[in-house]
């Protein structure tokens, strides 16, 4: 069963942030969708069995970090 799991990313400010966090975000595991919005720096990532160290890695290799 899927679940959605939103991440705040507060330095996200362009499309090419985006691109870069949802890129990363959808190479983790288990996630099945990763959407990224610009407006309230968040990303919504859809999966099962999601593993929220994992998910917070991928955005640190894109470059960012998830506010807690």
């Amino acid at each position: 069963m899927s679940k959605t799991t939103v991440l705040r990313v507060p330095a996200m400010h362009c499309d090419h942030c985006t691109r870069a966090v949802e890129t990363e975000l959808r190479a983790v595991p288990g996630v099945e969708s990763a959407e990224a919005d610009l407006v309230s720096k968040t990303v919504a990532v859809r999966g099962s069995q999601l593993d929220h160290g994992a998910l917070r890695e991928a955005v640190a290799e894109a470059g960012y970090e998830v506010e807690r």
